[in-house]
């Protein structure tokens, strides 16, 4: 896995930082987390989902290989998918 497609994700969701995301996450054993949130920070290897409903809060991080294997799906309010292809 390259560097550069890493670093490729990463620019891309830099500037919807704040922004509403959906999210859906693959966690095994047939386990899917599907939640919407805002998108709070990006690192140099992870991103931070912050997910605040009424009596739920947490903060979520997921890799950038995780949206790049697609073991987690992206959406925002334009309702673009990101995929590892093009985000």
């Amino acid at each position: 896995m390259s560097k550069d497609v890493l670093l490729e994700i990463r620019k891309k969701l830099e500037p919807h930082v704040g922004e509403r995301i959906k999210l859906k996450a693959n966690r095994g054993r047939r386990k899917t987390f599907e939640k919407e949130g805002i998108l709070e920070s990006t690192y140099p290897s992870i991103f931070v989902v912050r997910i605040d409903e009424p009596n739920y809060f947490q903060r979520v991080s997921f890799t950038y290989a995780d949206v790049l294997t697609e073991t987690v799906k992206l959406s925002f309010d334009e309702d673009k998918r990101c995929r590892s292809a093009g985000l």
